[in-house]
């Protein structure tokens, strides 16, 4: 079981999978008058701690509401949509204090194959919570699997939707195990021509089946995606974000010890040059 995926902007996964949520729309799993999804939001809030407690993914939709998408694989409705409720609160916590902004928030539960039928409402007496469920196991992932493997073995082009689907191909019915349809996913998204596609997809699978996969092989395809080209280009972007907050901040204790030192011991105490510390002077 999987100990769970720190998101961090600039991550590989977390890039990945902006690109492959951007636009879509989940009429694709029949949840109709959905706007679309603009972009992924970090879901390591601060006042969430390091056991996990957090919501599975987080989006800001296109109207500016929030979505919250959870993958289950249990019928305990009562104790989820509890847990939901205190994601809820952190998420409109978080944006009352920097936004004085109250955000709509919507919860998408997308039930793996083990459950069969699931409610959507739970009523408290004064807080009801409600949230649209998605059942995989109406979905017959060896079929869809199928008909992608033949458009990948011809080259042809995977739509948004196809690709989402990829992604969550390991929790549907299927006649293999979920290990197994973890492994073939992945090994089919690799055969995607257009490599940040295929980056995307397995971002998508390790984060649906971030639950339930098996921490070695997660480690293993996460260390593969660093050596593909896209996630060299990530890391080193990643790197240079990092060297260009050191120089800025370089930058901040030099000017304040400017008329205190030398420029040659401000160069030496904060690693810029001299004709850097130089132009401080000057600006």
């Amino acid at each position: 079981m999987s100990k769970g995926i720190s998101y961090q902007n600039k991550d590989i996964l977390f890039k990945s999978l902006s690109e492959l949520y951007e636009d879509v729309t989940l009429d694709v799993f029949g949840l109709k008058g959905f706007p679309k999804i603009k972009e992924l939001l970090p879901n390591d809030f601060p006042e969430v701690t390091a056991d996990g407690n957090r919501s599975d993914t987080v989006f800001q939709l296109e109207d500016g509401s929030i979505l919250m998408l959870e993958y289950e694989s249990s019928t305990r409705f009562v104790e989820n949509h509890l847990k939901y409720i205190g994601y809820a609160h952190r998420i409109s916590k978080r944006y009352f204090q920097k936004e004085k902004d109250i955000k709509k928030i919507r919860i998408v539960v997308i039930y793996t194959s083990d459950v069969a039928k699931a409610s959507e409402e739970l009523n408290i007496g004064d807080l009801n919570i409600t949230s649209k469920a998605i059942l995989l196991s109406e979905y017959n992932g060896d079929a869809i699997m199928e008909k992608l493997m033949m458009k990948i073995d011809e080259d042809e082009p995977l739509t948004h939707e196809e690709l989402f689907k990829l992604s969550i191909i390991p929790l549907m019915h299927s006649k293999k195990d979920r290990n197994e349809l973890i492994h073939d996913s992945i090994e089919l998204a690799k055969h995607i021509q257009n490599e940040y596609e295929q980056i995307q997809v397995i971002a998508g699978i390790l984060t649906a089946t971030d639950k339930f996969i098996d921490d070695k092989y997660a480690r293993k395809v996460k260390e593969w995606l660093k050596m593909t080209k896209v996630g060299r280009a990530f890391e080193e972007e990643k790197r240079e974000a990092v060297e260009k907050a050191k120089k800025e901040q370089a930058k901040k204790t030099a000017k304040s010890l400017l008329g205190v030192l030398s420029p040659k011991l401000i160069a030496e105490a904060t690693g810029l040059d001299i004709e850097e510390v130089e132009k401080l002077k000057e600006a």
